[in-house]
């Protein structure tokens, strides 16, 4: 098992100095957070079960393909994990997407690919997308405890082959479903260097207080604020 393990992770070259905390108090936080992952996680699923089913199915509907989406993700210390979500995009869209970057169409600094009007969401993916649904199965991710409510986003591997060596502190500790810049007023205008600094900021003041505040934040942007669409 081991060795399957370090196949399916990034390779760093030489000793990186991790931005994680470390001693008991840390590893106390690290507990409760855990605990309330997988506690968290797991009523949402029981009480969103059949939703989640609903938006499977309207989405098959919509054209006949899975409706599920995996995606090969990076997590802590360069693990290499699938994420799942319900695909929001048309079939072929990784083909599209590398036709879009060729024709000089994204809006994000590199390594991370955005468009404002992305011609690959489908009808049904646009609404997922405006109240994260197309979300809700990164639950199971989160029981499963490849990742954590609050954390950054886990990037591709793609984009971590382009990371610098400060970037890469983004790999510290478990991704997660929320994070200090997802709680940003017009996230997408946040440029990746700005990105990778708010993650670097919540790594150093990790905190039950600072989670519950990008916890509260990120469920109101959810309902309320799409400024980030």
């Amino acid at each position: 098992m081991k060795s399957n393990k370090r196949e399916n992770a990034i390779k760093f070259e030489g000793e990186r100095v991790s931005y994680r905390k470390r001693g008991f108090r840390y590893g106390c936080y690290c507990f409760v957070k855990r605990l309330f992952d997988i506690v968290s996680s797991g009523l949402m699923i029981l009480i969103l079960s059949w939703f989640i089913l609903l938006c499977l199915l309207i989405k098959w509907l919509e054209d006949f393909h899975n409706p599920v989406y995996l995606s090969k993700r990076v997590g802590k210390d360069g693990r290499i994990f699938k994420i799942a979500k319900i695909r929001t995009m048309v079939p072929n869209a990784e083909q599209m997407k590398q036709q879009l970057i060729d024709a000089g169409l994204n809006e994000a600094d590199p390594p991370a690919f955005k468009m404002k009007n992305d011609p690959r969401i489908t009808r049904v993916g646009k609404f997922f997308r405006k109240f994260s649904i197309d979300e809700l199965l990164q639950l199971f991710n989160i029981f499963g405890g490849s990742m954590s409510v609050i954390g950054p986003r886990p990037p591709l591997p793609e984009e971590v082959a382009e990371y610098t060596e400060d970037q890469l502190h983004r790999l510290d500790i478990k991704g997660g479903l929320l994070c200090l810049w997802q709680i940003k007023r017009k996230r997408n205008e946040v440029s990746f260097d700005e990105w990778v600094k708010l993650d670097v900021e919540y790594i150093r003041k990790q905190s039950l207080w600072l989670d519950f505040k990008i916890l509260v934040k990120g469920a109101f942007m959810v309902v309320f604020d799409h400024s980030g669409e």
